[in-house]
């Protein structure tokens, strides 16, 4: 049996049935969907996702990527999309499995492979033709929840080889200007942790600009360039995303889950609502408590 086999029938053990699994592996989360959804937005961080079988179509501003079994995505920074399983059904699985790429090891990772490289650098979001080596390495840390008392000594060297994989790989530039600190994606990693922290609060360019080490017009520039939106853009697909969660979680109701994302004006929230997920928020919230759609990152 190859191993994208094995790490679909490891999947398939481990996610029983559709949604999103968490597991005793801090980094590793398991998705199943056993027919495909309506396009879903929701924030991907930075992280490396396999998919065993079916496929999926992700998308961020006007950028449209498809991965399967044939290929894998890189995520570098932390991007708030839009993702859509379009293979899957109830005999055939979409199975995928997500792996957070830490970015202290991977930092340690890169100084001891000797630093960052002048290599043209790829997108923030990237898919490339699978890789047999990652492949193995991914099924072996998946398989490490067959053997938990395995887990402390052996998933930090399977991340970091996985890690290794990923640097001498095509997606190895973007990952190491992503952890130089004079680098426009390390500035813009930074402006981003900034939004994500204070997405609430209202929007002070100038503040995110001088936190990430950068002018104004050089955050817009780059930002947009790496992120395909702009920091407004970016923070309130981060507060309705929010407020999606908490209607849907914690049954707040839609005015009092706009106030608590950071929005004064009702209208201006459902507006903005119904332009991001397709519906108004009670008429969404609805659709996805009834089960049409609903499957999150990965």
């Amino acid at each position: 049996m190859d191993r994208m086999n094995q790490l679909a029938e490891t999947i398939t053990r481990h996610a029983p049935a559709t949604g999103m699994y968490g597991t005793a592996l801090r980094c590793l989360s398991l998705f199943r969907a056993d027919r495909p959804t309506l396009p879903i937005p929701s924030v991907y961080e930075a992280s490396l996702c396999l998919i065993a079988q079916g496929a999926k179509r992700v998308s961020v501003g006007d950028r449209s990527l498809v991965y399967d079994a044939a290929h894998y995505l890189v995520v570098s920074v932390d991007l708030p999309m839009t993702g859509h399983i379009i293979e899957a059904t109830r005999d055939e699985p979409y199975l995928c499995c997500k792996i957070d790429l830490d970015p202290a090891a991977l930092a340690d990772l890169i100084i001891a492979e000797g630093g960052p490289t002048r290599a043209e650098m790829a997108p923030a979001l990237a898919v490339y033709p699978s890789d047999p080596d990652l492949v193995d390495a991914a099924c072996r840390l998946v398989k490490l929840l067959e053997q938990p008392e395995s887990i402390p000594a052996l998933a930090p060297l399977i991340e970091r080889e996985i890690l290794y994989r990923l640097l001498i790989g095509p997606h190895g530039p973007t990952l190491r200007r992503c952890a130089a600190a004079d680098t426009h994606l390390n500035r813009v990693s930074r402006a981003i942790a900034q939004i994500r922290a204070r997405f609430r609060e209202q929007l002070r360019i100038r503040d995110i600009a001088a936190g990430a080490g950068m002018s104004e017009s050089s955050l817009h520039e780059h930002f947009k360039a790496i992120t395909r939106m702009t920091p407004l853009e970016y923070q309130k697909q981060l507060r309705l995303q929010e407020a999606r969660r908490l209607m849907l979680a914690e049954g707040l109701g839609a005015g009092a889950a706009g106030f608590a994302v950071g929005y004064d004006s009702p209208s201006q929230f459902s507006r903005e609502y119904r332009r991001l997920f397709g519906a108004p928020p009670r008429q969404d919230v609805d659709r996805m408590q009834a089960g049409q759609d609903y499957l999150s990152a990965a």
